[in-house]
């Protein structure tokens, strides 16, 4: 009985110094990996990069800029559903544990030894506490060090901070492909909704992405990112969020994504949009511009906007086709496939024309094939739309070379030829048939204002934005022209001239001196009208008129 009291006491003495041994190695260890941990209380004033949105005057989306394509959206308004989607993808005992999660931790530990010598990534064992410590104070260099510093970061944010902070920071910050950072933005860019908007295979998606976005891109690795999905769906049905019926059916639809454009939303408001985004550079910066999540209203009226653009393409379209036509685009092969050579083609996409490619041309027709869309994913559709060109549609299209400049057109095949890469607009209420049309070769601007305010309701800097970003209604630089003969009749009235004094409008020669010769101007008209009132000469914008007040008025 002595001996086995003395076993008992050897073993309770052994015990306490290797239980005391391993707290003191714990101390010295916790003590070591925390002397350069970072300072985890600047989550306390987290401002993260946020997109500058501009608005139009009806509250519209004008624009959107930034580096990183985030929305700060409060915990208090994220959706439950949202939530619990990313609870059971990424921690589904976030509301539980203290930081770390001891299970994870040890199912990642068993995998390793399993998985060791095979050069697999290892599994990641991390909270949502412990991400946040990650995304925030790190870096994404995979070593024990790295972990255990998490892990230290991720005990003392926990004692920090709320839970509902936690993921709420979480949430914001996390990358989920396409260029958009936390779970607004991505609402916007993968599916063009809000997040209250999204339903049960949405948020499930989304949900998916935080582990590998590019991995699970929905459009090269659809097969795999619906599977992902699913596993999440099934996760949260089996942590009581949904039901199986639910379950069940959100597994069963397609992961239907509609991305949302970049820079300008609204169509033909392109140059409008980047003169707005010039103008907060230069008042405020490149880093609040892209960074600091402005909220920005304009004066844009989307609706007049649409009929400046109109109104300046259709003038500029006039103008340009009474002058003949210049020839096609390109010129291409037809032989084999030529949607996929039509396809390579760069053509215009803010203008309300096709490009096309004349695939057999005769008298009275010729049959076009349209430029195939683009998949989402990127590739060539396999789709070939055909069209007819009546001879109706190529009448304006008269020479501007050769012998027979401007003689009319009589059959299609004069202007149209195999291989032709052409633009075209299809004719309302024709199915099937289209009218040439050419890229203007003059190029003009149009602004709408308020006068009462001095409010740009509407500006067109040019025929495509997509051609030239050159804002010809804000960057160019004039000659004073026409613009100046109101300064010279002011002086003129200013020294004694009234409205009704006449001024003699007929031929006059002025010696410019030495060497220059002798100047003689003219009307635009090339006509001489005699004797006018002030007011006509100014009224009609006379330039010999003009001439002649000069000096007089200078006398005066």
């Amino acid at each position: 009985m002595r001996l086995l009291l003395r076993f008992f006491g050897f073993l309770f003495a052994f015990g306490t110094l290797v239980l005391l041994a391993g707290a003191a190695g714990a101390t010295y260890f916790v003590w070591k990996y925390s002397q350069d941990l970072p300072d985890y209380t600047q989550l306390q004033n987290y401002e993260p990069p946020v997109m500058t949105r501009v608005h139009a005057d009806d509250g519209s989306l004008v624009a959107e800029w930034a580096r990183q394509r985030r929305l700060y959206i409060p915990i208090q308004s994220v959706p439950k559903l949202v939530i619990e989607a990313f609870l059971s993808a990424e921690d589904k005992n976030f509301y539980e544990h203290g930081g770390i999660d001891p299970s994870g931790i040890f199912r990642a530990g068993m995998l390793y030894l399993q998985n060791y010598g095979s050069n697999r990534r290892p599994q990641g064992a991390s909270t949502i506490t412990q991400q946040v410590a990650k995304n925030f104070l790190l870096t994404n260099e995979v070593s024990f060090d790295r972990k255990i510093k998490e892990a230290l970061l991720a005990l003392r944010i926990e004692r920090a901070y709320s839970k509902d902070r936690i993921l709420e920071l979480y949430l914001n910050e996390i990358y989920l492909g396409m260029g958009a950072y936390g779970i607004a933005a991505a609402a916007l860019v993968y599916f063009d909704k809000s997040v209250e908007d999204l339903n049960i295979q949405e948020a499930a998606y989304l949900a998916a992405l935080p582990k590998a976005p590019s991995s699970y891109n929905p459009f090269r690795e659809r097969e795999r990112a619906t599977d992902r999905r699913n596993w999440v769906i099934d996760r949260m049905a089996e942590n009581g969020y949904i039901t199986a019926a639910q379950a069940e059916a959100a597994k069963k639809s397609t992961i239907d994504v509609t991305p949302r454009p970049t820079g300008a939303q609204i169509f033909a408001a392109e140059y409008y949009a980047e003169e707005v985004r010039r103008q907060i550079y230069e008042r405020y910066g490149e880093t609040k511009l892209y960074e600091g999540g402005l909220s920005v209203r304009t004066a844009l009226n989307p609706k007049m906007q649409m009929i400046a653009k109109k109104a300046l393409s259709d003038g500029l379209v006039r103008f340009d086709e009474q002058r003949g036509w210049r020839g096609p685009v390109n010129h291409i092969d037809i032989t084999g496939d030529w949607g996929q050579k039509l396809s390579e083609l760069k053509a215009y996409y803010d203008i309300p024309w096709k490009l096309a490619v004349v695939l057999d041309s005769g008298k009275d027709t010729a049959r076009i094939g349209l430029q195939p869309p683009r998949e989402k994913a990127g590739g060539v559709s396999s789709q070939r739309d055909l069209g007819l060109i009546n001879l109706d549609g190529v009448k304006w299209a008269r020479w501007t070379k050769g012998p027979d400049a401007y003689k009319a057109v009589s059959s299609v095949a004069q202007v149209l030829k195999p291989g032709d890469v052409i633009y075209v607009e299809p004719i309302a209420g024709k199915d099937g048939q289209y009218r040439l049309h050419q890229i203007p070769d003059v190029e003009g601007a149009m602004v709408v204002m308020e006068p009462l305010t001095g409010r740009v309701l509407a500006l067109s800097g040019g025929f495509s934005y997509d051609e030239s970003q050159f804002n010809r209604a804000t960057q160019a630089l004039r000659q004073p022209g026409s613009s100046f003969k109101p300064i010279v009749y002011s002086a003129a009235i200013d020294n004694g001239y009234t409205p009704s004094t006449v001024v003699l409008d007929a031929p006059i020669e002025i010696d410019q001196g030495p060497g220059l010769g002798v100047w003689a101007p003219e009307n635009y008209a090339k006509k001489f009208y005699g004797p006018q009132t002030l007011r006509f000469g100014l009224e009609q914008s006379r330039n010999v008129m003009t001439v002649r007040l000069w000096p007089m008025a200078d006398a005066r």
